[in-house]
């Protein structure tokens, strides 16, 4: 069997409400998700999701090769890319392929993925992330009430403008998680928003009335030293890595004992996930998948690794046209038995163009404000 071509899609995901974070907000948020359909000379294809980034530079590396050698051509693309370097978008490309060249693997054996990795639990433990910035009090206990409904316990707060609202809105999540357990897991993101001290105070401050499991992003991602300080100063585990590319970019991070939960953002793929849980169980550390939904086949790496804690769950629906055999409850994600990891689509119901920018809005969290860190007070009245 052998690679002989790609093909790009492009679905849109319709919320179905606003989300956002320190950074920024999309009211009625519809994204963009990406697709890459990877061809073979026997008829078979793979699916990946995630990015479109630098597909043609990086094909040639896979083009006419065996994608049953899943591991060794994600490194033919690191190396097809080595001068210009890999991290950022350009990763983003990498972890399409490669997710789809794991779905050839898995469907050519008949095995889906997590069946194929070594996985012998097919559910992942997952809990519930609303994205949640820009939701009303009433909204946000509706959405966290809905997951406790499915059994997830723990939640996750977008924060870090406000210690008032943090405060007032940790209870509201608390109380909507509160269905199946008296002591609901509490994480609360930042970001990347803060400063190192801004941190210590605002957690202070916070773990004054909550038990919280960890901070998520509380300082710039590459802040080793801040992010240790950091760990030692507060009693919540110190959360990040979802925007880090390559396994090479945490090395200082642990090295430096900056991180007690390593995140895995779903979007960098599969191979990228597995290296990465098993450099992290190397110093006993847990990781995290960030954002299930934007790569769904890393969930089946997960039920494989020995050291994966839990999984970022946005929604509970897939884009129109996407259909992934998984079925969310019980607090988690069951993986389905169909070969591969359980992607399909239907093109005919995919969603075109839709109105507004997406992700792209200069508004929304994936552009960081000029004054992000730079804040004197965390009161939500400065800007």
């Amino acid at each position: 069997m052998k690679i002989t071509g790609y093909r790009t899609l492009t679905t849109h995901f319709p919320w179905q409400r606003a989300i956002g974070d320190a950074n920024g907000s999309l009211p009625d948020a519809v994204t963009a998700v990406p697709v890459v359909i990877v061809e073979t000379d026997t008829g078979l294809e793979g699916i990946g999701i995630g990015s479109h980034a630098d597909l043609d530079r990086l094909f040639p590396a896979v083009e006419g090769e065996d994608p049953r050698a899943a591991s060794a051509l994600y490194d033919r693309m690191l190396a097809q890319v080595f001068k210009s370097g890999h991290a950022g978008a350009t990763y983003g490309g990498i972890a399409a392929l490669d997710s789809a060249i794991w779905d050839l693997k898995a469907k050519a054996a008949d095995e889906p993925l997590w069946r194929l990795l070594g996985g012998r639990d097919r559910f992942v433990p997952g809990y519930a992330s609303g994205l949640d910035i820009a939701l009303d009090d009433e909204d946000l206990h509706r959405f966290y009430a809905d997951y406790a409904d499915l059994g997830f316990v723990a939640g996750k707060l977008k924060g870090g403008l406000d210690l008032a609202a943090d405060q007032r809105r940790l209870g509201i999540v608390a109380d909507a998680l509160s269905a199946h357990t008296d002591h609901p897991g509490l994480m609360i993101d930042a970001n990347e928003s803060w400063q190192l001290k801004q941190a210590v105070r605002h957690l202070s401050a916070l773990e004054e009335h909550f038990d919280l499991t960890w901070v998520e992003e509380p300082l710039r991602r590459w802040d080793a030293a801040g992010h240790a300080r950091l760990s030692r100063a507060v009693r919540a585990a110190v959360a990040t890595g979802e925007n880090l590319t390559g396994v090479d970019q945490f090395r200082g991070l642990i090295e430096a004992g900056a991180v007690d939960i390593v995140q895995a953002g779903a979007v960098w793929g599969v191979t990228h996930f597995l290296r990465l849980a098993y450099a992290a169980d190397l110093h006993d550390l847990p990781i995290s998948i960030v954002g299930h939904n934007a790569n769904p086949a890393v969930a089946h790496a997960a039920a494989a690794v020995p050291n994966h804690l839990t999984t970022e769950v946005q929604a509970l629906t897939w884009a129109p046209g996407v259909v992934v055999d998984q079925e969310i409850g019980d607090g988690g994600i069951l993986l389905g038995q169909a070969p591969g990891a359980g992607i399909s689509l239907t093109e005919g119901k995919i969603i075109g163009d839709p109105p507004g920018a997406g992700w792209a809005d200069p508004s929304g969290p994936h552009r960081r404000p000029s004054r992000a860190g730079l804040r004197l007070l965390l009161d939500g009245i400065e800007r």
